[in-house]
């Protein structure tokens, strides 16, 4: 595993984030497809709690102490519990660039992590520090496409009643 290139990838994605969404307004934030799934506010707000709650405080357990149990997590009912939808934008982006900047520097910090150091997981069994970073650049990926699917969602609302199918 390569942990540098990893940890560099994680860098720049408040700085995508600012370069897609900074300026839009408050409306495309809100707006959530017919067919169902989060707000642009809703991906934003999660990944400012996954940055602190999920990736960053796991990663930490598992190369500190594996046998510490995890806090649960429940992204689904988190949206509607912490009211995600109702968020200020900007303060979501702040909020998430703040924290990524605290992982990195944490992450950045660490001196000759064990990244085979593993937790059992209820789910998918025996997890290792290298696969929890892995997931976590990839997790920024994954959310990425979900926020080009809501931009393009956006592209066809706005041009209706023209169609979007000639973008591909």
């Amino acid at each position: 595993m390569n942990a540098d290139a990893l940890i560099a990838r994680l860098a720049p994605f408040p700085d995508t984030l600012d370069a897609l969404l900074a300026k839009l307004p408050d409306a495309d934030w809100r707006w959530r497809p017919a067919e169902g799934g989060w707000s642009l506010i809703e991906v934003v707000s999660h990944l400012v709690d996954e940055e602190a709650e999920d990736f960053r405080a796991r990663v930490r357990l598992v190369l500190e102490d594996p046998s510490q149990p995890w806090p649960p997590l429940d992204p689904d009912a988190i949206v509607v519990s912490r009211r995600y939808q109702e968020r200020d934008p900007k303060e979501s982006l702040r909020r998430f660039r703040d924290e990524r900047t605290a992982s990195l520097a944490w992450l950045r910090g660490l001196v000759a992590p064990d990244w085979t150091r593993t937790k059992a997981h209820p789910r998918v069994g025996s997890l290792a520090a290298g696969e929890l970073l892995a997931s976590w650049v990839a997790h920024d990926a994954r959310h990425l496409q979900q926020i080009a699917k809501r931009l393009h969602g956006l592209a066809a609302r706005d041009g209706a009643p023209y169609s979007v199918a000639y973008a591909g």
